[in-house]
């Protein structure tokens, strides 16, 4: 029987990546490198801190919050916070530790990029076609 290593920082990434709903090739061009190289980031055992940084800068965690991070705490965390829900009822009293309207505006600003990113690989896909008509129309 083998034993996954509990302090496994790529896999902590893909996990903390797939609860944020992040797709390898997203954080892969945020990071400015392949699909392929996220997978095998995924995959190491350690990581240098710079790159760490980079990456939990991108999830939107700390490079403490990918080193420390364990499932067991969170759905600690979860059941914690739904057993106070129950037996506090309405007089529940949450402590946002963000602003909500920042992060509203991030998602916008993140969903503007994605956007413009698509009209460019569209308007890129034409100038190709167009290329590619003319140099068929030449022969």
């Amino acid at each position: 029987m083998t034993t996954t290593k509990p302090n496994h920082i790529g896999r902590k990434i893909a996990r903390i990546r797939e609860l944020r709903g992040m797709k390898q090739e997203t954080l892969a061009e945020e990071l400015g490198i392949s699909q392929q190289s996220v997978s095998t980031l995924e995959k190491s055992e350690t990581l240098e801190d710079e790159k760490l940084e980079s990456v939990a800068k991108i999830l939107g965690v700390t490079k403490e919050g990918i080193e420390n991070f364990s499932e067991e705490s969170i759905f600690h965390n979860i059941n914690n916070f739904n057993d106070n829900s129950v037996n506090n009822g309405p007089l529940n009293n949450f402590h946002c530790t963000f602003n909500p309207l920042d992060k509203l505006v991030e998602a916008y600003e993140e969903n503007k990029k994605l956007y413009e990113r698509l009209v460019q690989a569209e308007k890129d896909k034409v100038a190709y076609l167009e290329n590619t008509l003319k140099q068929f129309n030449k022969e």
